[in-house]
């Protein structure tokens, strides 16, 4: 006898279904193996029995023989069991003979599980799904014992309510179904609570030119350093740039996305009456709207 054959022999029996039907066993006689089906696994996950040297389809054979012996005593449940050790067999081998067949994690699932863990988990699992495959068979069996109640309305209760009078036509009918289909219309923003300071650009444009004069160049968050709101600032640029478009002023960069300096290049003026002409007839066309919105 070989060592499989010691092993199985002095290995506990197979532990019977809950059937408790069984008496017969299914017993494998290989050439290297003797014994219970399942201590095939057994052996086989804790590597005391190369899977590649046992012949699955002479085990097959035998079981087919097995079942043919048992004639009217064969148990479904024993087929079962049978399918799925053979399976896991099969995977195993597969596993062997084929390099990288089975993934990093599923190598050391079988690794670690033991062959009854995962054949126990496997009937688990077909438990669960025969028994809900009999629930919903009885389910399915009570509710067709009930029919619906196929009886005309009471008289009394037919006469309770006036029939409905449509007073319009297919046409009128065909106008409301279109106008039902129209996508309604974007929800408006109500914008009159909302108090925006009219700020004038050409006071900014005066205050930079004031300030360049004295510094001779700056950054803009010098120029910027007496704005109380955003919408100052805003306007200040806007100021910026109309100095620029005519010439006043230049700007200065020494690296891409640096610090920005604006300097003053054009002729001072001679007069302050030069200064409030700046901008004038740009912004402020009607004299009634001299200050302009920056936010607009």
């Amino acid at each position: 006898m070989t060592r499989a054959r010691a092993d199985a022999a002095g290995a506990e029996p197979a532990t019977p279904t809950a059937r408790g039907g069984r008496t017969e066993p299914f017993v494998v006689e290989l050439a290297n193996f003797t014994g219970p089906f399942d201590l095939l696994l057994s052996l086989i996950a804790k590597h005391r029995l190369d899977v590649t040297e046992v012949a699955l389809s002479q085990v097959t054979d035998e079981f087919v023989a097995h079942i043919r012996r048992l004639g009217d005593r064969f148990d479904l449940g024993q087929a079962t069991e049978f399918l799925v050790i053979a399976a896991t067999l099969l995977d195993l081998k597969a596993a062997r003979l084929l390099p990288g067949a089975l993934s990093d994690d599923e190598s050391e699932d079988l690794a670690l599980l033991e062959a009854r863990d995962l054949l126990f988990a496997r009937l688990l699992q077909y438990r669960a799904y025969k028994e809900a495959s009999a629930l919903f068979a009885g389910l399915m069996a009570l509710e067709a014992r009930h029919v619906p109640r196929a009886v005309p309305l009471e008289p009394r209760y037919a006469a309770a309510l006036p029939e409905v009078q449509i007073g319009i036509g297919p046409t009128e009918l065909a106008a409301l179904a279109a106008k039902l289909r129209e996508p309604p219309l974007p929800p408006l923003v109500a914008t009159d609570h909302v108090h925006l300071p009219r700020i004038s650009v050409r006071e900014h444009m005066l205050a930079i030119i004031l300030l360049l004069r004295e510094l001779g160049a700056a950054d803009f968050r010098t120029l910027c350093a007496g704005c109380q709101q955003t919408i100052e600032v805003v306007a200040r640029f806007l100021a910026l740039l109309e100095l620029f478009r005519e010439g006043r002023i230049s700007f200065d960069q020494e690296i891409p996305l640096g610090e920005l300096t604006v300097r003053w290049i054009a002729v001072d003026p001679a007069a302050d009456g030069d200064l409030l002409s700046i901008g004038r007839g740009l912004y402020d066309e009607d004299p009634a709207d001299e200050p302009r919105e920056a936010a607009s």
